[in-house]
């Protein structure tokens, strides 16, 4: 599983409307940003309280693409 999936299936696990969950790749030099795009009333379910589960999501990506020795960010878009 790569970490789009991994993404992709976190968010659609935590969101009320899993078929408006999308995940978008993006470059940026040796980084990889992965903008999470959910249903703008979906936002509080993935980002929680104090942005705990968002922090929970970041932690789960960079813990798996430590594996790579890749550094991966998690931008979270409504």
């Amino acid at each position: 599983m790569n970490m789009k999936e991994l993404v992709e299936v976190i968010a659609k696990a935590l969101v009320d409307h899993p078929d408006e969950v999308s995940v978008v790749e993006r470059k940026e030099g040796r980084e990889l940003i992965l903008e999470l795009h959910v249903a703008p009333s979906d936002m509080g379910k993935v980002i929680g309280k104090q942005g705990r589960i968002a922090k929970s999501i970041r932690a789960v990506v960079k813990a798996a693409s430590t594996r790579d020795n890749s550094h991966v960010d998690v931008d979270i878009i409504g």
